[in-house]
């Protein structure tokens, strides 16, 4: 990833609380406990997973950074809707949460010496990792549940709901 592509993708992860928030507007709140045989999470899910994918990262990110070579820890993300019982969980504390772990680690992240960003550890699931992988793995997270919730807000609309 050149220079130019990394200060884009780092300006991008920076807004992603903003860009968020703009889109949960699109999603009544009535409907966000609706849960569709396409979409087993409902948008209350998302909103806390994406809070816990956040904590993971912001413990990565580090790990990155002050210890490179290192394994990172995995998770079962199905697992923790239920363990967790994310619908009992606050979506309003939950993206208060990742507001901050978010704003953390983009300034951490913004002054970075590019030799940093060739830093690798060890992910269970996906093996070697650098850190622009990191980088690109958590600029999309945050869009990407944003499609999966239009996917549950469409199946809703559909059923007339």
């Amino acid at each position: 990833m050149t220079g130019e592509e990394r200060a884009q993708k780092i300006a991008s992860y920076g807004t992603a609380y903003n860009f968020l928030v703009e889109e949960l507007k699109k999603f009544p709140p009535e409907m966000w406990n609706f849960k569709s045989e396409l979409n087993p999470w409902s948008i209350h899910d998302i909103i806390i997973h994406i809070t816990d994918s956040e904590a993971n990262s912001y413990v990565r990110c580090r790990r990155f950074i002050a210890e490179p070579g290192k394994e990172v820890l995995a998770y079962d993300e199905n697992r923790w809707v239920t363990a967790l019982n994310y619908p009992a969980q606050s979506t309003e504390d939950a993206l208060e949460l990742f507001k901050l772990l978010r704003r953390c680690s983009y300034n951490l992240i913004k002054p970075l010496p590019d030799a940093v960003w060739s830093n690798e550890v060890y992910h269970p699931e996906n093996g070697t990792m650098t850190f622009d992988d990191w980088l690109d793995t958590y600029n999309r997270h945050v869009p990407d549940h944003v499609q999966q919730m239009q996917a549950t807000y469409d199946e809703w609309v559909k059923q007339g709901l």
